[in-house]
C-alpha cells in the first residue's frame, strides 16, 4: 500500500503564504509556466520539443543507439531543468535539497530506462506503456529488491501527478469537447455518475466511512490515481484512504488491459466500438490506451473491421476527454458536500463554508486554466489544422512532459507500495470497488455497442 500523505485535519487559511508553501499551487505555477513558454515558442514558429524530449520508436538496438547519441545532451538538459525546478518547489514546501537531488536523479534514470522500453515498437504488443511499466518496476523494486530509505525523498507522488494533471489540461482544450460531439460527452457523463454512485452507495451499505467511499467512487468513475488523490484532499480523507483506492484501481486496470481486448476480439467488434468500450470501462489512462492500441493493431492485419486510429480516437474521446474532465467536477461537488453536510453532522456545529475553497485541490484549477488557455490558442483552427499544425508543435511537447511527470508518479507509487499492507484494508473496499467494476463494464457494453454502436463504428479520425 502506498504511503501517500493526505491531510486529514482541518487546515486554516494561512494568507498569501498558501501560494508558495503548498505543492498544489506549485503544480499550478509550474504547469502553467510550461504552457505559456510552449505557446511563446509556438508563436515564434518553434517548439519546446528541443528540451521536452522523449524516446522515439525503435526496433533495433542500433536504432536506439543512434537516437541516444543524437539526443543525449537533450536528456541531460531535461534532467537539469527538472532538478532545478523541482528542487525549488520542494525547498519551498519544506524539504532539504541535498536529500531530494540524489533521490530524484535515481527516479529520472529509472524513468528514462522505462521510457526507452515503452518506445520499443513491440511495446504495445506486451502492454509496456511507460506509466504502467513504471508501476510494475516500482512494485518489484519495493517488494522484492528493497531500497535504502534515503531514496524516499524523491518519491513525491502527489506533486508529480498534480503537475501531470495540470499539463493534461493543456492537452485537452475545451474545443476538443466540441469536436468530440454530444455522444462522447453524454456517454462519458453517464458512466462517471453511475459508476461513482454504485461504488459510493455499496461502500456505505458495507459500513465504510463516507470519505473512503468518495475516494473509491472517484477512483472508479474518472481517472483512478489522479481522481483518488484529488478527491481525498477535497473531503479531508484519512491518509490510508488514497492508497486503498489506488491499489484497487491498479489491480483492475491491469486485469482489464488483457481481458477487454480479448473479449472484444471474441465479439469481433469494430475498432471504434472496442475503443469506446475500453474508454468507458478502464480506470487508468495508460492502461486503457495500451488496451485500445493493442486491439487497434488487429485492424492492420484485417482481423477486425475499422482502423487502428479509430480505436485510439474513440478511447480518447471517452476516457481522456469525456471522463477525465470530471476530476474537477467531483472534487468541487464533494468538497461542498463534505463541508456543508458530512462534517456538520459529525461535529454538530457550523462548519465554515470557506473551507470549501481551502481544501479544493488547487491543481484542478490549473487543469482548467491550462485547458482554457489551449482552447483560446486553437479556437480558430479546424480539427484537421489542429492535428497537422498545433498538435506537433505545441501539444506533443507538453504531452511528452506530462508523460514524464506521470511516469515519475507511477514509479514512486510502485516504490512506496507494500503488498503486505494491502490486506489490512479488508474485504469491504474490494467488494465496493468490484461492484463498480461490474456496473462499469456492463454499462460500457450497453452504451458502446447496443446504444451508440453505429456512431462509434463510423467515427471519423481526421
Amino acid at each position: 500500500m502506498t504511503t501517500i500523505n493526505t491531510e486529514t485535519t482541518e487546515s486554516k487559511p494561512s494568507g498569501w503564504s498558501e501560494f508558495w508553501s503548498k505543492e498544489d499551487w506549485w503544480a499550478v505555477w509550474l504547469g502553467l509556466s510550461i504552457v505559456v513558454i510552449a505557446y511563446a515558442f509556438y508563436l515564434g514558429g518553434s517548439s519546446i520539443g528541443w528540451i521536452a524530449v522523449s524516446p522515439g520508436k525503435w526496433s533495433t538496438l542500433s536504432q536506439l543507439g543512434t537516437q541516444l547519441s543524437k539526443n543525449g545532451i537533450k536528456y541531460v538538459a531535461l534532467l537539469a531543468a527538472f532538478l532545478v525546478l523541482f528542487t525549488i518547489v520542494t525547498s519551498f514546501v519544506g524539504q532539504k535539497a541535498k536529500a531530494f537531488i540524489p533521490a530524484f536523479i535515481f527516479i529520472f534514470v529509472i524513468s528514462f530506462v522505462i521510457y526507452i522500453i515503452g518506445s520499443w515498437d513491440q511495446a504495445n504488443k506486451y502492454n509496456l506503456e511507460p506509466p504502467l511499466l513504471a508501476l510494475g518496476v516500482g512494485l518489484i523494486l519495493s517488494n522484492v529488491v528493497g531500497l535504502p530509505r534515503w531514496l524516499d525523498a524523491g518519491f513525491r507522488v502527489e506533486f508529480y501527478i498534480k503537475l501531470g494533471i495540470v499539463l493534461l489540461g493543456a492537452t485537452l482544450p475545451f474545443t476538443l469537447i466540441i469536436w468530440a460531439g454530444p455522444v462522447a460527452i453524454l456517454q462519458a457523463s453517464i458512466v462517471s455518475i453511475v459508476t461513482f454512485a454504485t461504488i459510493f452507495f455499496v461502500a456505505r451499505k458495507l459500513g465504510l466511512d463516507h470519505r473512503l467511499a468518495a475516494v473509491l467512487g472517484a477512483g472508479g468513475a474518472v481517472c483512478g490515481v489522479s481522481a483518488s488523490i484529488a478527491v481525498a484532499g477535497a473531503v479531508r480523507a484519512k491518509k490510508e484512504h488514497p492508497p486503498i483506492a489506488i491499489s484497487l484501481v491498479v489491480f483492475y486496470a491491469i486485469i482489464l488491459i488483457f481481458t477487454l481486448p480479448f473479449v472484444c476480439r471474441l465479439l469481433n467488434l469494430p475498432t471504434g466500438v472496442a475503443g469506446a468500450w475500453i474508454g468507458t470501462s478502464e480506470f487508468a489512462d495508460a492502461a486503457g490506451l495500451a488496451a485500445a492500441q493493442s486491439y487497434g493493431g488487429l485492424a492492420g492485419s484485417h482481423i477486425v473491421a475499422g482502423t487502428a486510429d479509430q480505436a485510439i480516437a474513440a478511447y480518447t474521446l471517452i476516457k481522456v476527454i469525456g471522463r477525465d474532465v470530471w476530476i474537477g467536477i467531483w472534487s468541487l461537488a464533494l468538497a461542498l458536500i463534505s463541508v456543508t453536510y458530512w462534517e456538520r453532522n459529525e461535529t454538530k456545529s457550523k462548519v465554515q463554508v470557506g473551507q470549501i475553497w481551502w481544501r479544493f485541490p488547487k491543481f484542478v484549477i490549473g487543469f482548467l486554466i491550462a485547458s482554457i488557455l489551449t482552447s483560446l490558442i486553437v479556437h480558430s483552427n479546424t480539427l484537421g489544422e489542429y492535428n497537422k499544425i498545433v498538435k506537433p508543435s505545441l501539444i506533443l511537447p507538453i504531452t511528452a512532459l506530462r508523460t514524464w511527470a506521470f511516469t515519475f508518479s507511477f514509479l514512486s507509487i510502485g516504490l512506496t507500495t507494500r503488498f503486505r499492507d494491502l490486506a489490512s484494508a479488508g474485504i469491504k473496499p474490494f467488494a465496493a470497488f468490484t461492484a463498480g467494476v461490474v456496473v462499469n463494464v456492463a454499462l460500457g457494453y450497453v452504451l458502446s455497442i447496443l446504444v451508440f454502436g453505429h456512431y462509434w463504428a463510423s467515427i471519423v479520425t481526421h
